[in-house]
């Protein structure tokens, strides 16, 4: 099986910085993109940033410039960097991926728990 666990939230005051992680473990052969989701009020997923294996990345417009996105292959393990944080950030963080667990098997996503991010003075 696969498990994605996410660390790093808090609160912090506006203006403020977070570094979240994704550590991805199990039965993994390759991982393919990975993303960080928001959770809506409405109970939706919205993706705020992804990045593909090699590297490619792609933002929301709302945090371009302020997040970045990261990932270490070797390590399985992803990162979200977060900086200049507005109230309107506010929400859980979920990380997911794409994995393949065998050679020519099926690439399926999982994703983590999520973590909690509270922007407020």
């Amino acid at each position: 099986q696969v498990q994605l666990v996410e660390s790093g939230g808090g609160l912090v005051p506006p203006g403020g910085s977070l570094r979240l992680s994704c550590v991805v473990s199990g039965n993994i052969f390759k991982i393919y993109a990975m993303n960080w989701y928001v959770q809506t009020p409405g109970n939706q997923r919205e993706v705020v940033a992804g990045i593909t294996s090699t590297g490619r990345t792609t933002y929301q417009p709302s945090v371009k410039g302020r997040f970045t996105i990261s990932r270490d292959n070797a390590k399985n393990t992803m990162w979200l960097q977060m900086n200049g944080l507005r109230p309107e950030d506010t929400a859980v963080y979920s990380c997911n991926a794409d994995v393949q667990t065998y050679d020519n098997g099926p690439v399926q996503a999982y994703w983590g728990q999520g973590t909690q991010v509270t922007v407020s003075s």
